[in-house]
């Protein structure tokens, strides 16, 4: 996989995404904390741009009445028809065995290296130093 530099960390300060274009694909990046994920901005369902989705809790309940929410921020919700995937995993919530985002790298890499390098797509990203980094 080649390694694209997308952004730096700073731009992250006052958002939790940024939509970047890789090799002329739209992929958007987003931040949790001191995690990184990147996922292709097109629903698979109906091709809604994600980047503009919700990022809400897991909603669980093992008995009626008792409902608990989990995993804050790490469920996108496309703003088109309300379908909803994991950002760690890009796995639908809807219909899990049949529909995923694609998922790519991501990493956050120093300057010096930065300047070296159904399923919805999601891609690996890493930070390094100052700069985000996605594998495509």
């Amino acid at each position: 996989m080649a390694r694209h530099v997308v952004a730096s960390v700073e731009e992250f300060d006052k958002t939790d995404r940024k939509l970047v274009q890789v090799k002329g694909r739209p992929i958007v990046v987003f931040r949790l904390g001191e995690e990184w994920f990147a996922m292709s901005n097109r629903c698979p369902h109906m091709g809604g741009s994600l980047c503009e989705g919700q990022l809400i809790s897991l909603v669980e309940a093992e008995r009626p009445g008792e409902v608990t929410m989990s995993r804050e921020g790490e469920i996108l919700r496309c703003p088109w028809h309300g379908w909803e995937f994991d950002i760690r995993t890009g796995q639908s919530r809807a219909r899990p065995a049949a529909f995923r985002s694609r998922q790519h790298p991501v990493s956050v890499v120093s300057g010096a290296e930065a300047e070296s390098v159904g399923n919805l797509e999601t891609f690996e990203v890493r930070r390094d130093g100052r700069y985000v980094v996605v594998e495509i």
